[in-house]
């Protein structure tokens, strides 16, 4: 078994170790579930059917109005290592994951959403990267984002692992300010959970504000090749309903707000990173401004919006060449021009390359 050095760079590791020879690991898979009884029994059935591990499954029921609750207490009648908790009111997700969270009894602890489904052999491939790194407290790999009925086929093996000390990761997190996670791929050990504690009371970040607080306090690793989740996107999930680009980037700094309130604002040099994390979120509040100039919206609530979070965020922004270049009374007659289109689709086009770059390596190495 290996740990990493927190003062060495990430590990690559090309050459998998077998799988430490012992008893199965052991895995609480969280269901959350409201109103989606169409999806529960495909979700409860990805994690059942995990081979090489000891799995056992806690379905939440946050007071649905289907038949979900009925759905959930027939799966468990039919399968003893499943259990279900019913909420009599609506308390959202993040108790909703919390309650299932603290009846666990796996080494190894997934969240997931009734509408989403685990890949075969996701759990043994995470856990087995947990046993060879102990340090490791959070593992994650490829989701696939899929929008028919039926998930896509099960693609790839595993080629490689990389095994990053979890302050570096950490560190790279709050440099790019954004979230490289979607759930249902991340495998977290309870331990680390138990140390660092459950989700915060965030609508849309919980997830992120987590994934960043264990990376404060336990290693990180990201699995290459293979596909460990599969991730619905329909039109009644929270994400589709209620996140727009305004919300995103308004409950990412709450995100940020939120663990540097916590024991992660204890770390060494945390406030080195809470200050990277606000230069890269004032950045984009005026790339996604300029953005809005470019596309005509210079007055637009979202182009408002990202001026009041970057100079409340930074109120020495308002001084430098970025702030005028969205602010000024030239600047934004100037985009109305001919030559200033020009510019502007000249913009976009290096923006939608940078932005394929950036998903491609995503892809292939789980960050931006």
């Amino acid at each position: 078994m290996t740990t990493v050095d927190a003062g060495r760079l990430n590990r690559r590791v090309r050459t998998l170790p077998a799988p430490v020879p012992g008893s199965p690991a052991t895995v609480t898979v969280v269901i959350s579930c409201f109103n989606y009884e169409r999806y529960l029994r495909q979700a409860v059935e990805s994690a059942l059917t995990q081979a090489g591990v000891t799995v056992d499954v806690i379905i939440v029921d946050d007071a649905s109005t289907d038949a979900s609750l009925q759905l959930a207490r027939e799966l468990s009648a039919s399968h003893p290592n499943v259990a279900v908790i019913n909420h009599r009111a609506n308390v959202g997700v993040v108790e909703t994951f919390n309650d299932g969270a603290k009846a666990a009894t796996g080494e190894f602890l997934v969240r997931l959403d009734a509408d989403d489904l685990l890949t075969p052999g996701a759990l043994a491939r995470a856990t087995q990267v947990a046993a060879a790194y102990p340090s490791v407290g959070l593992i994650y790999g490829r989701p696939v984002h899929f929008e028919t009925e039926e998930p896509p086929a099960f693609r790839g093996s595993p080629s490689a692992w990389t095994v990053w000390p979890g302050h570096k990761w950490l560190a790279d997190r709050c440099r790019s300010g954004t979230n490289v996670i979607t759930a249902p791929e991340v495998v977290m050990r309870r331990s680390v959970l138990g140390r660092v504690g459950y989700q915060a009371p965030l609508r849309h970040t919980h997830d992120m504000e987590l994934w960043l607080r264990i990376s404060a306090f336990s290693d990180v690793a990201y699995i290459h090749g293979v596909d460990q989740a599969w991730h619905r996107e329909h039109p009644a999930s929270m994400s589709a309903r209620e996140v727009d680009p305004l919300v995103d980037l308004k409950e990412r700094r709450e995100a940020f707000d939120v663990l540097f309130a916590g024991p992660a604002g204890e770390v060494a040099g945390a406030h080195g990173l809470r200050q990277a994390a606000t230069r890269a979120l004032v950045d984009e509040a005026l790339n996604t401004a300029a953005h809005e100039i470019d596309r005509g919206h210079g007055a637009s609530p979202l182009y408002e919006f990202c001026l009041r979070l970057a100079r409340d965020m930074d109120p020495g922004v308002t001084q430098g060449p970025a702030w005028r270049r969205v602010t000024h009374p030239a600047a934004l007659a100037a985009a109305a021009k001919p030559w200033g289109r020009g510019r502007a689709v000249l913009r976009r086009g290096v923006g939608r390359v940078r932005s394929e770059f950036r998903w491609r390596n995503w892809r292939r190495n789980g960050v931006f």
